[in-house]
């Protein structure tokens, strides 16, 4: 049986992307082997989303032809996609593949194997129009399904150079969204996390059809779904009938990332973001309205060529005063090829550092602040592990549907389920909690045989 290993590098989707592909494997008897070993095949995800992403794919695909010089060396994903020509000049690289087509690989290791010549299957992404289906019906990762609805973005932000690994808007059909939502929640899922480039873009490019329709049908037609999670949306993107599904949802969490990128109108123009403070606030008090309890995660560029003390302090207070529950925080890298890489102005690095700490800290303390809301609630949580940290004490890990990441005595049987805790002691990064009780849809475990002593 021949065998395969991958390597992803980069965000979710591509970690979704990468399970897909090795469906394909599957299904044409591969075995699947670990990275760090020998295999036939090595499959490298790569990303392109900074310099740095680029060189550490580079290094992954080196580390895979040393491990195997014989083996069959495919490289996909975004920096495959930008850069071919890059790629192809790596001594030991066979096949190239961007960031559609994947369902043709399989073909191109067959055909190298027979020409022993390289493979180029990159093709222009910005002609793509069509989604291409991908399935997963099972992950590695058994407790939370992602399902990625949509692939591209139209935005062209100055920073970013995503579109040009990713190409233009195109939503998945809605009877398959649903068909495989349905399939993970048979296959066991509780919750799924719909994800793709521009997530909350989906149905731009379709006629009558949208973001709000989606979530309404995956909301009532998915049986057994639990807990449906929106992996990221952005503000100009949550719309009046959103938040009115939203609303109206027992499903859908109380928990969103919106990338806010920085909170100053005058480096939201730079940075050609879609959106203004004014309606971002606006919107951040509709939802809360909508969702009480509502948890606002968010990622953040720090250091945006020409941003001064005034701006950076414009986006430190109103992250503050809009109470965000958690944020990532990035100093702003170069990007070869994006208008901002060549914008005069750059932020000194030392500069940039002192402001990620000065976000960070802030973060810190907001997620505290917002942990602390719910101390003594009973909320709902789906174990996930064990907890690393003190792995004999029959301790799990899992997280509340708004993203609060608990840690409570449960028993490997109640992985994946559903079950009520009760938070005893907030804080942050985790919480700790005690067991409740497993909820009734889930096969009843007996209490008595958990230890609640921490």
């Amino acid at each position: 049986m021949p065998t395969v290993a991958f390597h992803t590098l980069g965000c979710k989707v591509n970690h979704y992307e990468t399970e897909a592909i090795w469906q394909l494997f599957k299904a044409n008897n591969y075995e699947r082997t670990e990275f760090e070993g020998t295999s036939d095949v090595y499959v490298i995800n790569t990303c392109t989303v900074t310099n740095t992403g680029d060189k550490k794919s580079r290094q992954v695909i080196r580390r895979a032809i040393r491990k195997n010089p014989n083996a069959v060396i495919c490289v996909t994903g975004c920096y495959a996609q930008t850069s071919p020509a890059e790629i192809m000049a790596i001594p030991g690289v066979d096949i190239v593949v961007g960031t559609q087509d994947r369902v043709k690989m399989l073909d191109y290791i067959e055909q190298f194997k027979q020409e022993r010549q390289p493979i180029n299957g990159v093709g222009n992404i910005m002609k793509a129009r069509v989604y291409e289906e991908l399935d997963v019906p099972a992950f590695t990762d058994r407790t939370r399904a992602s399902l990625k609805i949509q692939e591209g973005c139209n935005n062209f932000c100055t920073f970013c150079i995503i579109p040009w690994a990713r190409g233009l808007m195109r939503s998945r059909d809605p009877k398959e969204v649903v068909t495989q939502a349905q399939q993970l929640v048979d296959a066991g899922y509780k919750e799924i996390v719909l994800t793709g480039i521009h997530t909350g873009g989906y149905g731009e490019d379709m006629k009558d059809y949208n973001f709000a329709m989606l979530l309404r049908e995956l909301d009532e037609k998915v049986n057994g779904l639990k807990r449906i999670r929106i992996s990221s949306i952005e503000a100009s993107q949550i719309t009046d009938e959103v938040i009115e599904v939203l609303n109206n949802s027992e499903k859908i969490v109380r928990h969103l990332h919106i990338p806010i990128q920085s909170a100053s109108n005058t480096v939201l123009k730079r940075m050609r973001r879609k959106y203004t403070m004014e309606f971002f606030a606006e919107r951040l008090e509709r939802l809360k309205e909508a969702l009480p309890g509502l948890a606002i995660t968010s990622d953040v560029i720090v250091g945006f060529p020409g941003e001064t003390e005034e701006e950076f302090l414009e986006t430190y207070n109103f992250i503050k005063n809009h109470k965000f529950s958690e944020l990532h925080v990035f100093p702003y890298s170069k990007r070869t090829g994006t208008p901002a890489a060549r914008m005069d102005d750059q932020v000194d690095e030392d500069v940039k550092n002192e402001r990620v700490h000065r976000l960070i800290a802030l973060s810190d303390q907001l997620a505290k602040e917002y942990a602390s809301r719910f101390e003594e609630e009973v909320l709902e949580v789906i174990p996930e592990e064990i907890f690393k940290e003190n792995p004999d004490q029959g301790l799990y890990v899992g997280y509340t549907d708004n993203y609060l990441k608990v840690v409570f005595p449960a028993t490997e049987e109640m992985v994946g389920k559903l079950v009520k805790v009760k938070i005893t002691k907030a804080g942050y990064p985790y919480n700790e909690g005690q067991f409740v009780r497993v909820l009734s849809d889930s096969p009843q475990i007996e209490e008595s045989n958990v230890r609640l002593s921490s």
